[in-house]
């Protein structure tokens, strides 16, 4: 029974967080479509939201390697070693995270920035996402 319920939570934590994702693909979708008239489409903006749903799915809540594996160095051997999917979950969920907070914030304030502002703003979303998408991707193919 713990178990059934325990799924479900998990199941409901991962879909929220889909969401979020969604929505900070949005908000970038939003703010890049209205300075750049090419990108305002329907397209764009699902396209954004999609990435955003995938990758804050997948890499914000990447499984740990197990510790049932034979290949596991002693206790100290972990202190400097870099678990290259945290490592890029992490630094990923904060560059997509922060990307979406100014895209909201700029939204808000309703502020005009430079073409080369709002090109820094995707790029940081994009690659956020992306990192997500592999660090989820590389953690759950090592399990």
């Amino acid at each position: 029974m713990q178990t059934r319920v325990r799924k479900v939570a998990h199941v409901l934590e991962r879909l929220g967080l889909a969401m979020a994702g969604a929505a900070s693909g949005l908000f970038v979708a939003a703010l890049v479509g209205t300075s750049h008239a090419v990108l305002t489409n329907q397209a764009f903006l699902l396209l954004m939201m999609v990435g955003g749903a995938i990758g804050f799915y997948l890499g914000i809540d990447t499984p740990l390697r197990s510790t049932a594996s034979n290949d596991r160095p002693p206790d100290d051997a972990w202190v400097d070693r870099v678990d290259t999917p945290d490592l890029l979950s992490s630094i990923g969920t904060f560059l997509a995270a922060f990307s979406a907070f100014a895209c909201v914030g700029l939204i808000v304030l309703r502020h005009d920035p430079h073409l080369a502002w709002i090109w820094m703003i995707m790029a940081g979303w994009v690659l956020g996402v992306a990192m997500q998408i592999t660090a989820g991707t590389i953690a759950r193919l090592r399990r």
